[in-house]
């Protein structure tokens, strides 16, 4: 159950959203304080499950062979052979195209150091790069959970945002997508919740509303 202080603030985050005629995300900003991001490892990068998921679809793209592709191609929005993927590698504009298109990817195993070899710099930075899988295993789960997950970077700014969902969905939902956010935040802090200078939730095109 969500925290009340959550659920008020994402309730009057949508109160003061005008109406759009389209459907606007529920955005989290966090703030931190006393804390160096200039070392990397004080750095925020968290692949978090909300309960409630986003709110919108999540597009997840397989790199794998026989199998692997076989089984994903039900479960899965594009499957990509080892063939399709040098063509792919070959051709920048696409190996971008294709890399906006998908939230996740997940690549069988053997194929990760190609993968990073002629995909890395189009990936990486995009923090896109695939989760390894064992050749042949189902992919089902995997990519389920991944259509519930938001990925969490701070990179190096004190200041970082995160999706909690869509603005359609139930008030208590959000909150609880919040608070499962800000607890794991705070569990990779030094200092836990006082590492947290404040936590702002607010629509697409909405006023912010701090979660106190």
């Amino acid at each position: 159950m969500a925290e009340k202080a959550t659920v008020q603030a994402v309730k009057k985050a949508l109160e003061k959203a005008k109406k759009r005629n389209f459907k606007e995300t529920v955005d989290l900003s966090i703030n931190l304080k006393d804390i160096d991001l200039s070392v990397p490892k004080n750095r925020i990068q968290e692949d978090i499950i909300l309960p409630f998921g986003r709110g919108r679809n999540v597009r997840v793209c397989v790199i794998g062979s026989s199998e692997l592709a076989q089984k994903a191609r039900a479960v899965a929005d594009r499957v990509v052979t080892p063939d399709e993927l040098a063509t792919m590698a070959d051709d920048k504009k696409e190996a971008k195209k294709v890399a906006a298109q998908f939230d996740y990817f997940i690549a069988e195993a053997p194929l990760m150091p190609t993968i990073g070899k002629r995909l890395g710099v189009v990936l990486a930075p995009r923090g896109k790069m695939p989760k390894p899988i064992a050749p042949g295993a189902d992919p089902k789960l995997m990519i389920e959970n991944m259509r519930k997950t938001i990925t969490v970077r701070s990179r190096d700014k004190r200041t970082f945002h995160a999706t909690v969902g869509s603005a359609d969905m139930p008030v208590e939902q959000i909150a609880e997508n919040v608070d499962s956010i800000i607890k794991r935040v705070a569990s990779k802090m030094e200092r836990g919740m006082m590492n947290i200078a404040s936590v702002y939730v607010k629509t697409t095109m909405g006023p912010s509303e701090r979660v106190k």
